[in-house]
C-alpha cells in the first residue's frame, strides 16, 4: 500500500499544499515548528478520521479559514482511488472515491497507517489508557468487525454512563428502571465480549511477531505480551465464558457504580502486560530494553497488519531516530528498507542514518511549505 500524493487546504500552518511522494522512504527535514509533525498528522487523519495528538477538531483548521481539507490518492491491491477528510467547525465528513461515507467503519481501513512517535516508547511503562489506544488504533484498521464492535459498545458504555449518572435517589434507594437497565447491560456484554474475544486472539497473533523481532535486536531476550482483562478468563476461554464472567460482573459491582455513577468493569478497563524473561517490563526493565520492546511491537505490528489485509502499511516515524541509538537505528532502518513507504521527520539526517538510508526522497519543511530537497 501506497500513499502517492497529498493535498492540503488550510491544515494548520498549510494554507496549500499539493505534494507526490516516494514509494520507499521520505525525508522531512526542518527545525521544530515548521510542519513536519503537522503533515504526519494530516497522514493520520486521512487514514483514521482523527488526530493523534488533538482531540478537538478546530484546532486542525488554519486560523484564517473555516474549514480544513486534507486529499490523498491511494495505491493499494484495490487500485488507485482518492480518499478526503474536510473538517470544519461544525464537523467532519469523509469520502472515499468521491463518494460520502457515512460510518466511519466504512472509511477507516482504506489507508493503514502505522504511527511511531516519541511517546510510544512509553507504551509500555504509561498508563493502561495509552496501551488501551493501541491496540484499539492498530486492531481497528485490522478488522472491520473488530471496529465496529468498539464503536457500538463505545455508544453503549456512553448511554449506560449517562443513565447512572440521572439516576435518582430518595434516601439510600435508588429509582432504577431495572428493563432498561439490562438492556443497557445485555447490550455492553454483547458488544465487550466480542471485543475481549478478539483482543485474545489479536494479542497473541502480536506476540508470535514480536517475540521474534525482539529475539533479533536484543539477541538474548524472550519478549511476551498477555492481554489482562476479567480474573477467571485468559486466551482459552470461549465467547460465552467471557459473557457470563462479564454479567457477573456487572452484577456483583452494581450497587458500587450506582455510587460512582460510571461503569467500572469492561474492556475498556482492561491492560496490556509486556515482559522479558519473566520480569514485567514497566516496572523492571532499563530504559534500553523498554525502548527496545516498544520498537519490537511497533516493527511486529507491520508484519501483522501485512498479515491481516494482504498488504504492508505506512509507516510514520515522527522524529524517532533522534530517541533511538546507533544500534536500535540500524535495526529499524534495516528492517522496513524496500519493504514500507515511510514518511520520516528530523531536524538532521547524519552522515551515519544517511549511509543506512538507500535512496531517500527528501524535503525541507520550513514554515508551513514543503521543498523536494
Amino acid at each position: 500500500m501506497f500513499l502517492n500524493s497529498l493535498k492540503l487546504k488550510d491544515f494548520r500552518n498549510y494554507k496549500s499544499l499539493q505534494v507526490d511522494f516516494s514509494n520507499s522512504i521520505n525525508v522531512l527535514i526542518g527545525d521544530n515548528a515548521q510542519g513536519k509533525t503537522n503533515l504526519l498528522e494530516a497522514i493520520y487523519i486521512l487514514s483514521m478520521a482523527r488526530s493523534h495528538r488533538d482531540n478537538n477538531d478546530r484546532d486542525l483548521i488554519n486560523w484564517s479559514s473555516d474549514f480544513s481539507d486534507i486529499t490523498g490518492e491511494v495505491q493499494s491491491k484495490m487500485g488507485k482511488f482518492p480518499l478526503e477528510v474536510r473538517i470544519t467547525k461544525t464537523g467532519k465528513k469523509v469520502f472515499v472515491n468521491h463518494l460520502t461515507e457515512n460510518r466511519l467503519s466504512d472509511y477507516i481501513g482504506n489507508l493503514h497507517t502505522v504511527l511511531f512517535a516519541p511517546e510510544d516508547l512509553d507504551l509500555v511503562k504509561g498508563s493502561p489508557g495509552v496501551r488501551r489506544k493501541f491496540i484499539d488504533s492498530e486492531f481497528g484498521q485490522m478488522s472491520a468487525n473488530y471496529l465496529f464492535n468498539l464503536l457500538q459498545y463505545r455508544s453503549v458504555l456512553k448511554n449506560r454512563n449517562a443513565y447512572l449518572k440521572n439516576i435518582k435517589w430518595i434516601g439510600n434507594n435508588p429509582k432504577i428502571d431495572e428493563d432498561y437497565l439490562k438492556v443497557l447491560n445485555d447490550q455492553l456484554i454483547d458488544f465487550g465480549s466480542e471485543i475481549i474475544f478478539q483482543r485474545f486472539v489479536l494479542v497473541k497473533e502480536l506476540e508470535k511477531y514480536s517475540y521474534q523481532i525482539h529475539k533479533a535486536i536484543s539477541r538474548n531476550e524472550k519478549l511476551t505480551i498477555k492481554y489482562a482483562s476479567f480474573s477467571g478468563i485468559d486466551d482459552q476461554s470461549t465467547k460465552e465464558e467471557i459473557s457470563k464472567i462479564f454479567n457477573n460482573q456487572l452484577l456483583k459491582n452494581k450497587t458500587r457504580e450506582l455510587f460512582l455513577k460510571s461503569t467500572s468493569v469492561g474492556p475498556h478497563h482492561d491492560d496490556l502486560k509486556f515482559s522479558i524473561n519473566g520480569k514485567e517490563v514497566g516496572s523492571f526493565a532499563s530504559q534500553g530494553q523498554q525502548r527496545t520492546t516498544a520498537l519490537s511491537v511497533r516493527l511486529a505490528e507491520i508484519e501483522m497488519m501485512k498479515y491481516e489485509t494482504g498488504e504492508y502499511p505506512i509507516l510514520l516515524l515522527d522524529d524517532v531516530l533522534s530517541e533511538l541509538d546507533g544500534d536500535r537505528q540500524t535495526q529499524l532502518l534495516n528492517f522496513i528498507q524496500d519493504k514500507v513507504q515511510t514518511f520520516l521527520t528530523t531536524t538532521s539526517l547524519s552522515d551515519v542514518e544517511r549511509d543506512l538510508i538507500k535512496d531517500p526522497k527528501i524535503y525541507q519543511v520550513k514554515g508551513g511549505t514543503l521543498v523536494n530537497g
